[in-house]
């Protein structure tokens, strides 16, 4: 397991707590990640979860933790976005429903929270949900995406860094309106 800490913006090289280089897909390192679905997702979470522990990252999985089709993502949800947002700095959510997209609209309802859904399609989406909106939360369509589509997904948003600059202004602007 690796514990790593991160220097933004700074053109440091990244390295692991053991002074050593750390592997590019963890360059934007986290001090959790955590997992939350409905049953529309619960088998793609489960995936995603077991990836995300053989690369080596610290997960906490927020439920559901059984297959129930009478469950709501809220239940699941919220209480992930309320960890990601204790510190948004470092913590990220991944998230999954069955389009994404009631997941991410009850993610962002947390203040700090900046989900993005991803249902499929080219992988730049996913790309520019980080470098230019910071996004926090990646919110995932299980029944549009595949197990593959979706683990390649989550390595892109993990492997790509929030860019600054004029996007700071940008985010700044997000932020005020939340207060």
């Amino acid at each position: 397991m690796y514990s790593l800490t991160e220097i933004r913006f700074s053109g440091s090289v990244r390295t692991s707590n053991r002074g050593v280089p750390a592997p590019f897909f963890l360059w934007y390192t986290t001090a959790m990640i955590f997992l939350a679905s409905d049953h529309a997702g619960f088998a793609l979470k489960e995936s995603i979860r077991k990836m995300l522990e053989e690369m080596g990252r610290e997960v906490k999985d927020m439920g559901a933790f059984e297959l129930d089709p009478d469950d709501d993502y809220p239940d699941y949800v919220l209480p992930a976005a309320r960890k990601v947002a204790e510190n948004v700095k470092e913590n990220l959510g991944i998230i999954f429903g069955a389009s994404g997209q009631g997941e991410a609209m009850a993610a962002n309802k947390v203040k700090g929270i900046r989900a993005a859904v991803y249902y499929g399609g080219p992988l730049d989406i996913v790309q520019l949900s980080r470098k230019h909106n910071d996004a926090n939360v990646l919110s995932l369509g299980a029944r549009f995406v595949n197990e593959e589509e979706a683990k390649e997904a989550v390595r892109v948003w993990l492997e790509t860094e929030f860019e600054g600059g004029r996007h700071e202004r940008r985010m700044r602007k997000i932020a005020d309106a939340e207060r």
